[in-house]
């Protein structure tokens, strides 16, 4: 599963750094969380075979075991994406779909099991600054970037920075009126715009009260508009800024990964993550007011004025000239997505998507990070769904639909499999019913007992009522695991729903289910290794995807997009 470390920590800095500075709002009202126990009941005896019940059967904890051991082995050096682990990985992947009778649906590839496509590395250098008003603030002392993202300041490069406001944008609340920020550098506060009582200004957009709280979808507005990249002043003081900063230590020095080929802009509404192409920066107050041309004095007249009017005034100061130097040694990589088809018979036009990715850490100060949980268990259950699907067409008893089984690579790097697979489908993406993603599926995270057998499940509501429903009813009838619904809740923390492959398909508006037992306590540790993963539990989990996965690909009508949950 993607870092919350490599999504989420500007967030939780952001969190930090504004804590206490601004005037406190009405926190949200906690959210009940709704656990569903399912009680095992006899089914009716069919008069019939029950071939879903059949053929599930051969989902057994022995065969996961011996894919893992092989697919978490320090052979495979981790898996992480571009690097000689993850190729062997995916010779080995492209191995058992080709003898599980599957076919190689990618053309123009030299292997038609193999989508390939690049990746470029970024790695930052020393010696990061910015000059305004006379004064120079250091990279990774005063700002710091996060995420997947070329540097646009390669060489010292010119800006005239923009300030805007808050950098929101809602109905007729729009800090970017009247500013030309094309190709330019933007200045923006943390945080939202409040009325003079400290009640914020903009209604929550759909369920999510602190939507504007966010810097990364600042950012992806900033990017609508055209800008280069976008400064997000904190209201922290630059003594501690830089404590908090180096806290965050060497995840700040660590290389980011970006995708030079993305395909179609999807506008993403509800973006947890960093949107390519624009440069993402916080920085500390100090060097905040600098760019935006004031003092703190100037910038709480600047809030006070906004506060009373009730919607964006002129900032009556003005941002600077500035200079930027942010150097990077960059790499292009090779990576590759691993897929194998299995065609339908009377709807093989309509395609199921199953999922997981095979990537993960790699070698980290000479540490091998094999990943047997994250994501070796979503993708030996994929391993395992395929096998039994093939089996049941060699039986006669395929499915009616295709089904693509898909283990991306990249994911760990910011999604990137998904991303580029749902921007360059194989089969048309119209086609696709749906994406049924396995991420962590083998151990029981601090939440629950270890006698416990239950999955928890995301977004299976969020686009379809009806695929939420099959779903349900798979587990009723067949597996009765506790369907823990806890990461699916309205303003959820950990922000799971956005943090695996699914999310590319279902910003796509492709339904999705995805399945996951979270964290635990060697979660992207160099401890996640078999020997610590519960077959058992892994198997009745993979079971319940492959009957889902069955009343999918053959019910008569496809499922339908009926709704659309933030």
């Amino acid at each position: 599963m993607l870092t919350a470390s490599s999504m989420l920590k500007p967030f939780a800095l952001a969190t930090l750094l504004l804590a206490g500075t601004l005037p406190a709002t009405a926190q949200n009202a906690p959210t009940k969380v709704k656990i569903k126990t399912k009680t095992k009941g006899a089914a009716a005896t069919p008069t019939t075979p029950d071939l879903s019940q059949t053929y599930a059967a051969l989902i057994e904890p022995a065969g996961l075991r011996a894919h893992l051991t092989v697919v978490a082995s320090d052979a495979f050096q981790g898996r992480e994406a571009g690097q000689p682990g993850q190729k062997l990985a995916a010779k080995y992947l492209v191995k058992q779909f080709a003898e599980i009778g599957l076919q190689g649906p990618v053309t123009g590839s030299d292997n038609p099991y193999l989508q390939h496509f690049q990746l470029a590395r970024s790695i930052y250098a020393p010696g990061g600054y910015l000059k305004v008003g006379g004064q120079r603030y250091d990279y990774l002392s005063d700002w710091f970037s996060y995420g997947p993202m070329p540097s646009p300041f390669l060489t010292e490069t010119a800006s005239q920075p923009v300030f805007a406001g808050f950098g929101v944008e809602q109905g007729a609340y729009s800090d970017y009126v009247g500013l030309d920020v094309k190709g330019r550098d933007v200045v923006v506060i943390m945080g939202e715009p409040q009325d003079e009582r400290g009640r914020k200004l903009l209604k929550p957009l759909g369920r999510k009260a602190d939507y504007w709280d966010s810097g990364l979808r600042k950012a992806a507005l900033a990017k609508a508009h055209g800008a280069r990249s976008i400064f997000l002043m904190t209201f922290a003081p630059a003594d501690a800024f830089r404590k908090q900063t180096a806290q965050l230590g060497e995840s700040l020095r660590e290389p980011a990964f970006s995708l030079p080929d993305p395909g179609p802009e999807i506008v993403d509404t509800v973006a947890e993550n960093i949107p390519p192409g624009i440069g993402v920066y916080y920085t500390s107050q100090d060097m905040g007011l600098a760019l935006a041309g004031t003092t703190m004095n100037g910038l709480i007249d600047y809030v006070r004025a906004l506060s009373r009017a009730g919607r964006p005034v002129p900032a009556g100061f003005q941002a600077p000239t500035a200079a930027i130097f942010l150097p990077q040694t960059q790499q292009p990589l090779t990576t590759e997505n691993v897929l194998g088809f299995l065609e339908g018979s009377d709807k093989k036009d309509e395609v199921l998507v199953v999922s997981a990715h095979y990537d993960h850490l790699g070698v980290k100060h000479d540490t091998i990070y094999n990943g047997a949980d994250d994501d070796g268990s979503g993708t030996v259950g994929v391993l395992a769904l395929a096998k039994a699907f093939a089996q049941a067409k060699k039986d006669g008893h395929g499915p009616r639909r295709s089904i693509l089984f898909v283990l991306m690579t990249a994911e760990e790097e910011g999604l990137f499999g998904s991303e580029y697979y749902t921007a360059h489908p194989v089969l048309p993406l119209a086609s696709t019913i749906a994406d049924l993603n396995i991420d962590m599926v083998g151990r029981t995270d601090r939440k629950h007992s270890a006698k416990k057998h239950f999955v928890c499940i995301v977004g299976s509501d969020k686009l379809s009522s009806e695929l939420h429903s099959i779903n349900e009813a798979a587990n009723r009838d067949y597996t009765h695991l506790e369907l823990d619904y806890h990461f699916n809740v309205p303003g959820e923390p950990e922000h799971i729903y956005y943090r695996s492959d699914h999310y590319n398909f279902a910003r796509r508006k492709i339904p999705v289910i995805f399945y996951t037992t979270g964290e635990h306590a060697d979660y992207h540790r160099a401890t996640d290794d078999v020997e610590k993963i519960e077959f058992d539990k892994l198997a009745e989990r993979a079971q319940l995807v492959f009957h889902t996965a069955w009343a999918l690909a053959n019910r008569e009508q496809r499922i339908v997009v009926d709704s659309n949950k933030p």
